[in-house]
């Protein structure tokens, strides 16, 4: 790949700049910008939709730009680092929405590209980058949570096709998905090598999702049940019972997703570290221009000082597998830290709240108020996705340290 150097980087940037401000909708300029908050993920139900999300969507992947540095022959940007990077830096600059967030791109794009067959490529590709499939995760089982490899939902050779049988829980988003990627077992006579990595069409009859409210309120999450249901024999990613090798590349892509979004602190528990500061001046008054419980005052200080190094050592990482090298066990330290600083941020959101903290509806509690404690419960879920906190530890303790196994 070739490598640019600081005058063509700039001219790449002022190429950016200029397109992303004349093709970026003027519709969604505004914070009020009446969109459906699900087109920004894209899917069937949004094929032919005029919203100005799927607009933004459909301009950025003609450019390959939902996908800057996958390979321009699968639709992606063929984008050098460098110039992903710079991309990435305009996007913020100028404030633009995210023009498509994807399971597709996060985490099934870049194992298909190191395990898929050809065919697969040219089929499943294209329409992650253009937002046209909608996909969900189908690996943890209720029987099978942190120890993934027990699972037991069979997938049986019929000939012709594939037959699946059995459940999932926890799977995102399964009721607003169009495919599934999917941990089934082929061989029960082994643990980790009876595993096999399959592609399920959510419409295929059989297929039964069934959402789970969590404490929050919300429902992200869902039960999935698939009763005899057929897929075709080309939609085996990788060898059969090689399905595990693939699983542990995926989870480190999806540590990886889930870690960057923390590292750029925005969102988590209702705000960045530097609202959070100026929320609890708010609430619990200020003195000479700073949060007057000192206490509180260090503690919010510390979590935005490991936040900082988090993203530094994010970047680090996020270049190391923008080489070439591809995401390694690191992810798993990101991950834990990302999570445990979440929480934490969360916990002293509530604090500063104060009374305020306890309001779940109503006029007397302001937006930022709900979206504080209802946000501070979701955080509780952030060591227990992409591999539990435990599991990460594991992972860092032998892959990164390499440390022998209890005896």
């Amino acid at each position: 790949m070739a490598d640019f150097g600081g005058a063509e980087l700039e001219t790449f940037r002022s190429e950016v700049r200029d397109w992303l401000a004349a093709n970026y909708p003027p519709e969604l300029k505004s914070a009020e910008a009446k969109t459906d908050p699900e087109a920004v993920w894209g899917g069937r139900a949004f094929e032919g939709s005029s919203d100005p999300q799927i607009v933004w969507m459909a301009r950025m992947a003609q450019k390959g730009w939902t996908a800057p540095t996958w390979p321009k022959e699968v639709g992606g940007g063929g984008l050098a680092p460098q110039q992903a990077r710079v991309l990435d830096q305009e996007l913020a600059a100028g404030r633009y929405r995210p023009a498509l967030l994807s399971f597709g791109l996060w985490m099934l794009g870049p194992v298909l590209l190191e395990y898929a067959n050809e065919a697969q490529k040219a089929e499943h590709l294209p329409k992650i980058v253009h937002g046209k499939i909608r996909w969900c995760q189908g690996y943890s089982e209720p029987g099978a949570g942190s120890d993934l490899a027990s699972l037991q939902t069979r997938c049986e050779d019929k000939g012709d096709h594939w037959l699946i049988n059995g459940s999932k829980v926890w799977t995102s988003y399964a009721d607003r998905a169009d495919w599934c990627f999917c941990l089934v077992r082929t061989d029960a006579s082994k643990k980790h090598e009876g595993i096999s990595f399959v592609l399920i069409d959510m419409a295929t009859p059989g297929v039964e999702t069934r959402p789970i409210q969590l404490i929050s309120g919300e429902s992200p999450f869902c039960e999935t049940f698939f009763t005899d249901v057929k897929i075709p024999k080309g939609n085996l990613v990788g060898r059969m019972n090689g399905g595990w090798e693939i699983a542990k590349r995926l989870l480190q892509y999806e540590r990886q997703n889930i870690s960057a979004g923390f590292g750029e602190g925005g969102g988590v528990g209702g705000g960045s570290a530097a609202d959070l500061a100026q929320l609890a001046k708010r609430y619990l008054g200020e003195e000479a221009g700073v949060l007057a419980e000192r206490d509180l005052r260090r503690r919010i200080t510390e979590n935005k000082m490991n936040f900082q190094a988090l993203r530094q050592t994010i970047g680090r990482s996020a270049a190391e597998s923008r080489a070439g090298n591809g995401p390694s066990a690191t992810t798993s330290i990101i991950k834990y830290a990302a999570a445990e600083f979440a929480k934490e941020r969360a916990e002293l959101m509530v604090e500063a709240l104060g009374a305020q903290a306890l309001g779940w509806e109503g006029e007397g509690y302001s937006p930022t108020e709900i979206a504080a404690v209802r946000g501070w419960l979701r955080t509780k879920a952030n060591s227990i996705e992409g591999g539990t906190s435990e599991i990460n530890l594991n992972v860092v303790a032998k892959r990164v340290l390499g440390l022998p196994d209890p005896k």
